[in-house]
């Protein structure tokens, strides 16, 4: 069933906005809030057309998946904006909660656009293994239509958040301050292992492939590239498999386009009216001047 974009929706979705602020703010839950929103989105399959943001992650059966354990905390923190503003779709809550929570600590604005369906039930998995290389990232991130500078500027949400043991089996934070989205992790991933941070398998893929590194290496030198980046990847991220409503056109401006359309009818009638009389006036005088021609 679409969802009516309307204007009283786009109204809820402003409202919900400045309640994920001040939630995420208050509970400092930014990277766990990311982190559902790219679980929700990464099930995308672009071949099949299956999966992507559609908020199927609230089920159970998904949420209590060995990827996603922990997600359920998150889930539950969306729930306390949804009982606010029940009209939103739980795939367009959810999308819009990782955007905040990059935005609130310090991350580039992303560009929201309302109107993705709900799901009636779980998406089949398709996360990424920490413990795999690059053909594996090439494999998963492909599937979902991403390309190499997409799967490096995501891998740099890592600056978001730590690893716990009893969730990944992995332990630590990837970043000194892992509440400040910023360019930290790509410096910290060529330094290499330090501080006890941590440096996954699919981090340090990130180094041993060239067409990954050599974005390693400019996002670790100029963070506005990085912010850049980041922000067209993770739109593209949100919206994988979602067909955007056509921009809304204000009621002047939708106006102004009719009477356009309707001169540039006039305009041409009147020309093609012309150009035929002055071709029937042609072929007048020719018969005059020369009657035997026909």
């Amino acid at each position: 069933m679409a969802v009516k974009v309307d204007s009283e929706y786009r109204k809820e979705i402003e409202k919900a906005r400045r309640d994920l602020r001040a939630l995420i703010s208050s509970k400092n839950c930014a990277p766990i809030m990311l982190r559902l929103a790219w679980h929700d989105a990464g099930t995308y399959d672009a071949k099949r057309r299956t999966g992507g943001p559609n908020g199927s992650i609230r089920f159970e059966e998904e949420y209590k998946r060995p990827a996603n354990l922990g997600l359920e905390n998150a889930v539950a923190i969306c729930e306390e904006v949804k009982r606010k503003h029940p009209r939103i779709t739980y795939a367009d809550l959810y999308q819009l909660a990782g955007i905040v929570a990059v935005e609130v600590t310090g991350g580039p604005e992303i560009d929201f656009v309302p109107g993705r369906k709900d799901a009636d039930c779980p998406d089949e998995d398709g996360l990424p293994d920490a413990n795999q290389g690059v053909s594996h990232l090439k494999n998963i991130f492909y599937r979902m239509g991403l390309s190499d500078k997409d799967i490096v500027a995501l891998s740099g949400g890592h600056t978001l958040g730590r690893a716990h043991k009893d969730r990944s089996g992995f332990d630590g934070p990837w970043t000194s301050d892992p509440l400040k989205f910023d360019n930290s992790y790509f410096v910290e991933l060529l330094k290499g292992t330090s501080a006890g941070l941590l440096q996954l398998n699919t981090d340090k893929a990130l180094l041993a492939a060239p067409e990954f590194r050599q974005y390693v290496e400019s996002y670790a030198k100029d963070e506005d590239a990085y912010f850049r980046d980041y922000a067209v990847s993770h739109k593209k991220l949100s919206e994988l498999g979602f067909i955007t409503p056509p921009p809304k056109v204000s009621r002047t401006l939708a106006r102004v386009l009719w009477h356009a359309i309707t001169v540039a009818v006039v305009i041409l009638s009147l020309f093609f009216a012309f150009s035929k009389r002055r071709q029937n006036l042609a072929c007048l005088i020719l018969f005059k001047t020369c009657p035997n021609i026909v």
